[in-house]
């Protein structure tokens, strides 16, 4: 029988160059979705697939993270005395989500490197690594799609999807074998392949629950792609050793590390709330878009 899954490994130790200047004094994680901060909304989703724990891997730089996660009393007080207990509400749910703790990147590495560093507060337990930066909507939690999975299959499992053309160079590839509709067993996988040597179009995408054979795996990986250590060239060690399984998400995901994906996943949130959704749909009607 597998193990259940407790905690959750969040790497936020990057730089986020892709946004600057907007990331020069804050961290990537907490630009916003609408009035969310990225990060928050996967920890909801960890905590909707019944993650208890989260440890977040950070960087120098990174207090506003913590300080989110933190309980604000001078913020709970003012809410409070104003009588904004909707607010209040909802900030005091923010520091009450799920049991947070927290670890440096003291080098920018690699992935693989990050996740590494959460082996001490990991143990010898079965966990899952979430990046915030890619936003799965869906009716079943993105995490628990992969959960189900790895409690059927007692094995590893990464989330995928399809990605066409030139863009797969970007990814993590797989090649695979269809056991079930949309379960796949993980035959090889490859870091950023040229798209002609991509072995399917399935890319990784990041939601990963990993076993603790992971870590001596990651220590013995040569740094790969871009020169860091990858998690995909570390998996790829431990496939041949061990079955590896993938899910491909039922959903739609939003990758908001990616400029136009952020604006994309803005505008579907957006429009996915009640007290907004009307009078910004009429301002998306009325653009007049050539």
């Amino acid at each position: 029988m597998a193990r259940k899954v407790r905690k959750a490994v969040f790497p936020a130790a990057g730089l986020g160059t892709r946004f600057l200047p907007a990331t020069k004094a804050s961290p990537k994680e907490m630009l916003p979705l609408v009035d969310k901060p990225l990060i928050q909304e996967v920890v909801e989703e960890a905590v909707a697939s019944g993650i208890e724990s989260i440890i977040i891997v950070t960087s120098r730089g990174k207090f506003a993270i913590e300080d989110h996660f933190d309980v604000s009393y001078e913020l709970e007080r003012l809410l409070d005395a104003r009588g904004k207990k909707d607010l209040l509400k909802q900030m005091r749910a923010i520091s009450e989500i799920a049991r947070i703790s927290y670890v440096r990147q003291q080098e920018a590495l690699g992935l693989g490197h990050a996740i590494l560093q959460a082996e001490d507060s990991i143990g010898d337990e079965p966990f899952a690594v979430m990046l915030s930066d890619d936003i799965i909507d869906s009716e079943t939690p993105g995490l628990k799609q992969l959960l189900d999975v790895y409690e059927k299959y007692d094995a590893p499992v990464i989330g995928t999807m399809q990605v066409a053309g030139e863009a797969i160079s970007r990814f993590g590839v797989l090649a695979v074998d269809e056991v079930e509709d949309g379960v796949f067993r993980v035959k090889d996988m490859v870091e950023k392949p040229p798209p002609a040597e991509a072995p399917s179009d399935l890319a990784i995408i990041g939601r990963y629950v990993l076993t603790p054979e992971i870590f001596n795996e990651i220590k013995n990986t040569r740094p790969g792609a871009g020169g860091e250590i990858q998690i995909t060239d570390a998996m790829r060690s431990l496939l041949k050793k061990r079955p590896f399984y993938a899910v491909r998400f039922r959903g739609t995901r939003y990758d908001a590390g990616d400029k136009l994906g952020f604006l994309i996943a803005t505008v579907a949130y957006g429009l996915k709330r009640e007290d907004l959704a009307p009078e910004f749909k009429e301002y998306l009607k009325s653009l007049k878009l050539s």
